[in-house]
């Protein structure tokens, strides 16, 4: 399957992170080729293939892959023995400092995120819409993985992956009044009758507000919906879609 690398992780010897195009795989249109969600409508023959086909290229047991059903909500999932492919548990974060246990987020618009703590070897995969973004699921995960593993900010890195771009998000004046409330008006930008949200600039706020710095963080600056001849986009497929999705893995 075609694959984008972050730069920032990649140096890193015992850590993979990457995230999917919809490249690759076997499934047909419209979730042609590299879809990796159950749930859209896809064969799915078709998904597990192309899960097979990842799980191969990157040399992991698919049974030890973690994945979610992404609910747009704050739940955290920390990962225990009951967790498998299929078991995926009810959240939009995992958070893990097992070795081959691959922990993978599914998008096609949404901002999918990897973090990765080399002083305690620990990583997340996190889902982040609108809604996940206003509910503040970025800094909660980071708090989180300070929680279970003694993660300090200092040491995090983090990566946000392609997702939709403020070119191509219009949203309604409710969801605009949303965002000011929250204290989120630079993410906002109003033109011609129309409101556009960048979901990315909430999340790099937040990170700037407990203290992240720009070295620790890589923006993958591909818009799904301007690119969906290269990424799944909820938006410009008009719903019926596939799901791309980041993974990343302690060797």
């Amino acid at each position: 399957m075609k694959m984008i690398y972050s730069q920032l992780l990649s140096h890193f010897s015992d850590l993979t992170a990457l995230f999917t195009t919809r490249h690759g795989g076997v499934s047909k249109a419209p979730y042609a080729s590299g879809n990796l969600a159950f749930h859209v409508g896809d064969n799915p023959s078709d998904v597990l293939c192309n899960h097979d086909l990842l799980a191969q290229s990157l040399g992991y047991d698919r049974h030890l892959l973690v994945h979610m059903r992404q609910i747009h909500s704050d739940h955290i999932t920390i990962i225990d023995d009951s967790h498998n492919f299929d078991t995926p548990p009810q959240c939009d974060a995992l958070i893990t400092d097992r070795k081959r246990t691959p922990l993978m987020v599914m998008s096609a618009d949404c901002t999918p995120i990897l973090l990765y703590d080399p002083a305690h070897n620990a990583i997340g995969a996190v889902h982040a819409g609108r809604a996940g973004a206003l509910n503040a699921i970025l800094p909660k995960t980071i708090n989180a993985m300070h929680q279970a593993f003694g993660s300090q900010k200092e040491d995090m890195k983090i990566v946000l992956g392609p997702s939709i771009h403020r070119c191509c998000y219009e949203i309604n004046e409710s969801i605009a009044n949303e965002t000011e409330a929250k204290g989120y008006p630079n993410a906002l930008r109003k033109e011609e009758g129309k409101v556009f949200l960048d979901v990315n600039a909430i999340l790099l706020q937040q990170l700037h507000e407990i203290e992240i710095m720009s070295d620790q963080i890589e923006v993958i600056d591909h818009c799904t919906s301007c690119r969906c001849d290269e990424y799944f986009s909820y938006r410009a497929d008009h719903q019926h879609t596939g799901r791309i999705a980041g993974v990343i893995l302690l060797k």
